[in-house]
């Protein structure tokens, strides 16, 4: 694979924050998972390549949507959108006791190194019951998503891995909401 494949798969992926949510309709969920903390809710889907977390509390929706093909998104309450190579990080204040926090990183890695990742990160996913879906390419190569959900005293977590095969991407994003 040349270089100029790489980089367009790999800056093909956004990550964008809806403050309204996001309908099902628009993703071939593969997984769900939801969890309750306290008036909280908080659901994940997963689909190939990407992931969805809504987190619902009271009048207040903020959704994460992590995907390749953003174009097929609607505008309506959409109030970021971050291109994934690289590394970043995002804080927003969601309310005046809800904060939301994520940081994204990305990698490019050789056939050899990315095989060995993804071996790795499907035990993982096995082993810790992750929400995930993995698939295999038109050539046969295989790919992941799997995300984690962590309940804590005051917080919500969420970590995510896409592994695309045809880029050698691994991509990580850590969100966290903190309840004031």
């Amino acid at each position: 694979m040349n270089s100029l494949t790489k980089t367009s798969s790999l800056q093909a992926y956004h990550m964008q924050l809806f403050r309204v949510a996001v309908h099902p309709e628009f993703f071939r969920i593969d997984g769900r998972r939801r969890i309750e903390h306290g008036g909280h809710d908080l659901e994940a889907w997963i689909f190939r390549g990407g992931h969805v977390v809504r987190l619902r509390q009271e009048n207040t929706c903020l959704a994460e949507v992590v995907s390749d093909q953003i174009e097929q998104l609607p505008d309506r309450g959409l109030s970021a959108t971050f291109p994934c190579a690289g590394e970043r990080d995002h804080e927003e204040r969601i309310s005046d006791d809800l904060l939301y926090m994520t940081t994204i990183q990305t990698e490019t890695l050789s056939e050899h190194l990315y095989v060995g990742t993804y071996k790795e990160m499907l035990q993982h996913g096995r082993e810790g019951n992750s929400l995930m879906t993995a698939w295999t390419d038109e050539l046969g190569k295989p790919n992941l998503t799997l995300v984690d959900l962590q309940r804590f005293r005051n917080e919500l977590h969420v970590q995510s891995y896409h592994l695309r095969s045809d880029c050698g991407l691994v991509l990580r994003t850590q969100s966290m909401f903190q309840i004031s």
